[in-house]
């Protein structure tokens, strides 16, 4: 017996394809999510990005370590942030007592 071929619609290709374009997962990451092939997702990706004059090129690796690295900081210096505000306060109400 031969498993039946799924049939997805257009929308739903480009809508995991703007998925994968926006957020920058990997291809292998949203294909499993959405329960569809890894390779059949990159397909769908080379021609939606044709049809759509997508000259976005794929991130390197080096790229992504990069862009971790740097969403990361960020994370940091923004509980650094909110730690620095909460101790002013802190102090700012003391020194009025």
């Amino acid at each position: 017996m031969t498993a039946a071929r799924k049939r997805f619609s257009q929308e739903f290709k480009d809508e995991l394809c703007q998925e994968v374009i926006a957020t920058s997962k990997p291809i292998r990451e949203v294909a499993e999510a959405y329960g569809v092939g890894t390779e059949t997702l990159r397909k769908w990706l080379n021609k939606y990005r044709h049809t759509h004059g997508g000259t976005e090129t794929e991130l390197t690796v080096s790229e992504r370590a990069r862009l971790k690295e740097l969403e990361r900081e960020v994370c940091d210096l923004r509980a650094e942030a909110l730690f620095l505000k909460k101790a002013t306060a802190y102090f700012a109400r003391e020194q009025r007592q």
